[in-house]
């Protein structure tokens, strides 16, 4: 089925984009820096792709969950979403664990004599 995986990832990203907004972890924290730490995350991601399929070690194999969208040669459109997805993630998770690690170091330090 043609664009299952586009769909997923679509899906995924909502998913992100709504717990971002309601603890504000990453986009709804400071806007223009998660845009630039978005940017600079896909596009090192992009290049990473484009090396990995210039040197044979990426490529597309089965496509029956693809649109089959190219962007370049053997990175699909779905490596796009996949890539956002992935970066959000990470800062999501970032955003939520730091200041789980600064409220515990506080706490520890209230302890030390």
């Amino acid at each position: 089925m043609p664009g299952l995986y586009l769909a997923g990832l679509v899906v995924s990203l909502v998913g992100m984009t709504v717990l971002d907004a309601r603890f504000r972890l990453f986009f709804w924290r400071a806007p223009w820096r998660a845009a630039a730490v978005m940017v600079v995350g896909v596009a090192f991601f992009l290049f990473w792709d484009a090396l990995g399929v210039a040197l044979g070690i990426f490529f597309i194999g089965p496509q029956d969950l693809l649109t089959g969208v190219l962007l370049a040669p053997d990175v699909p459109l779905e490596e796009l979403f996949f890539l956002l997805l992935l970066c959000y993630t990470t800062m999501n998770l970032v955003g939520f664990v730091q200041p789980l690690v600064a409220r515990g170091l506080r706490r520890s330090e209230r302890r030390r004599p």
